[in-house]
């Protein structure tokens, strides 16, 4: 394989960690690159995420020069040529050069081979098919970096020989579309996609969550999605969402990148609790896209093999929606916080605010603004009182104490948080001594 051209040298590749992989993995003379997200978000100038390497070496000899150098490993990914080595904490994907032998539309059976053209002509995209020497020198086989810049995302050769090789591609395609494509979309790719989307149920449902919560995860989601649900994609893999929700989805992705809510969707220093907006888009967005209905949660949770968490957060988003029409003002708002917690009103109010449609009133969204930001500047309020300081006060014990301290509770709701223990004991005496 011949060089195209070469990449500026990036920090990562320069870091301790790094070139102790790479030490080892030479040692005896073995060729290693760099080779897909690592190279193609470098060419790109975005952060990097993983570090991928492609090796001439064996699996098992991977495992031993990496033993030798005294590397942690993981090989669960042995089977299919792929080790993991963790230096500083920090995990490398070293992958042997290999050919298909026996595709099955999931896992293929593999051989390793020492040839770097037929490992390329194996990948998923020809911006993944791009290698780099680690002092930058680079490998274009299938003119990835053109298709790369040009945001074409095209499949290696024939798009349906690579989508049956692993129907998980089809997916992975729109995807990256959304990450890096720009419009038209490829349209070779789309008419594959189209014509194997039956295959789609094949996929084992926690390939199907990572790379639908991945792709959920990008800002240009509302518009693969919609593109998802022309080409007949989507309805085998999320048959729930409806054609409202798409203008909706645009709309919540609009507003957490707004301005206007940016103060109550970023961490808040004083507030330790606020929600971390980012890892909560996708189960968000994926919310907005379905009806109610806790039994239709659970299936798409079981069908997804969602975590226990993104069941639990979903469940709440899709069927029980804090109501924002006690928000007129900051004390409700502060009301429902101390309830529901600043993670889930947000949510809330984000996903109400994004299907009052294209062009709400002010009046519309001004309860919503007011809940976003006193969201942001929430602090954790804790009761001041319990039954033990009842008991203390010599109070039987008994149902009434329970009582009391939830009329108290209210109370001390009304007003605002600001009565004191003191004035809270007070309250709870009169309660029980009225009783």
């Amino acid at each position: 394989m011949k060089p195209s051209g070469s990449m500026a040298m990036q920090p990562w590749m320069t870091a301790p960690a790094t070139q102790e992989v790479l030490a080892a993995l030479t040692a005896k003379g073995a060729v290693v690159r760099f080779v897909g997200g690592c190279v193609r978000d470098a060419l790109l100038q975005r952060d990097i995420r993983d570090i991928d390497l492609a090796t001439n070496e064996p699996p098992e000899g991977v495992l031993a020069l990496l033993k030798q150098a005294g590397i942690q490993t993981v090989s669960t990914g042995i089977a299919h040529g792929t080790v993991t080595a963790i230096v500083h904490h920090q995990p490398f994907e070293i992958t042997t050069l290999r050919q298909d032998i026996e595709p099955d539309g999931r896992h293929a059976k593999v051989a390793y081979i020492d040839d770097w053209q037929a490992d390329a002509a194996r990948r998923d995209f020809t911006m993944n098919a791009v290698f780099c020497d680690p002092d930058g020198t680079l490998y274009d086989p299938f003119d990835g970096v053109a298709d790369l810049f040009a945001g074409r995302v095209c499949f290696v050769g024939d798009p349906k020989t690579r989508i049956e090789e692993d129907v998980l591609r089809l997916l992975r395609f729109f995807r990256f579309y959304a990450e890096y494509g720009s419009s038209p979309p490829d349209e070779d790719a789309i008419t594959a996609c189209r014509e194997l989307a039956q295959l789609l149920p094949r996929l084992s449902g926690e390939r199907v969550r990572a790379e639908l919560l991945r792709l959920l995860g990008s800002s240009a989601c509302a518009e693969t999605v919609r593109l998802m649900h022309g080409e007949g994609v989507l309805v085998h893999i999320l048959p729930e969402a409806t054609d409202a929700a798409f203008d909706a989805l645009a709309a919540l992705v609009a507003l957490e990148a707004s301005d206007a809510i940016s103060v109550a969707t970023a961490p808040v220093a004083t507030a330790p609790v606020a929600v971390d907006a980012a890892a909560a888009q996708p189960i968000r967005r994926l919310a907005i896209l379905l009806p109610g209905g806790s039994e239709m949660v659970g299936e798409i949770a079981a069908r997804l093999k969602l975590s226990n968490a993104e069941k639990r957060r979903l469940m709440m988003l899709v069927t029980s929606p804090i109501g924002v029409g006690g928000f007129e003002d900051a004390r409700g708002v502060r009301r429902a916080l101390y309830g529901f917690g600043p993670g889930r009103v947000t949510d809330s109010v984000l996903l109400y605010w994004a299907r009052l449609g294209s062009a709400p009133s002010e009046a519309a969204i001004a309860p919503c603004r007011i809940a976003l930001l006193e969201a942001a500047a929430w602090q954790e309020k804790k009761f001041p009182i319990g039954g033990k300081d009842l008991l203390a006060l010599g109070f039987a014990a008994g149902p009434e104490i329970g009582d009391v301290l939830e009329r108290v509770e209210g109370w001390w709701l009304e007003g605002d948080f600001t009565a004191s223990r003191a004035e809270c004991l007070e309250k709870a005496v009169a309660f029980l001594e009225g009783a």
